[in-house]
């Protein structure tokens, strides 16, 4: 696993160094109703996703409900993902809205400080992770970007990389429109 996880890694570098592009918070200056993320994950919010890995198959697939509550400028995001091979886990944000509109926070597997602003309808959130792939722990950068599209729907794009290569994308869908619905699951009280 090792020596093709290194292969992979060799050759996402040769590819990285070819072609790499990216966007800038401010191309999304321009908005009639900013994006913020205390205001949006507020209470109950819903969201589908899936992992593609570095050659854009899909590896995962997951729903996660989250649970946002917040007092004054500081918030928890309490989130659980079913993933469709069976894995339930958890991740719970600790979120410190900054006296500037931007976003400091931290979770279980992140390390250090993840760091967010918003621009307009989006939102950057960067973060090193610690990612546990067969029994081995990698520490990954995370650039996640969220795009709200109305008051009740947000997508997700997030860039995975290792040595400043893309390892993986996940892509989300997040609906807080009532009824809220539920991630299927066959115990729910777990």
């Amino acid at each position: 696993m090792k020596n093709k996880l290194n292969k992979c890694l060799l050759m996402l570098i040769t590819v990285g160094l070819i072609s790499s592009c990216s966007t800038n918070l401010d191309d999304y200056q321009q908005t009639h109703k900013p994006f913020d993320i205390k205001n949006y994950f507020d209470g109950q919010v819903i969201a589908w996703g899936m992992v593609q890995d570095y050659s854009n198959k899909v590896s995962r697939r997951f729903c996660v409900e989250i649970e946002g509550t917040w007092q004054g400028d500081q918030g928890v995001l309490a989130e659980k993902f079913y993933f469709n091979d069976g894995e339930i886990s958890y991740r719970n944000w600790q979120l410190s809205k900054q006296a500037d509109g931007s976003y400091q926070g931290t979770a279980e597997d992140v390390v250090g400080i993840a760091i967010g602003k918003h621009q307009g309808f989006a939102f950057q959130f960067q973060y090193q992770l610690s990612l546990e792939v067969d029994d081995e722990t990698y520490q990954v950068s995370m650039d996640d970007w969220m795009y709200q599209l109305d008051e009740y729907r947000v997508m997700n794009k997030t860039s995975m990389s290792k040595f400043g290569i893309n390892v993986a994308d996940i892509t989300l869908f997040f609906d807080k429109q009532t009824p809220i619905q539920t991630c299927p699951s066959v115990d729910k009280n777990n």
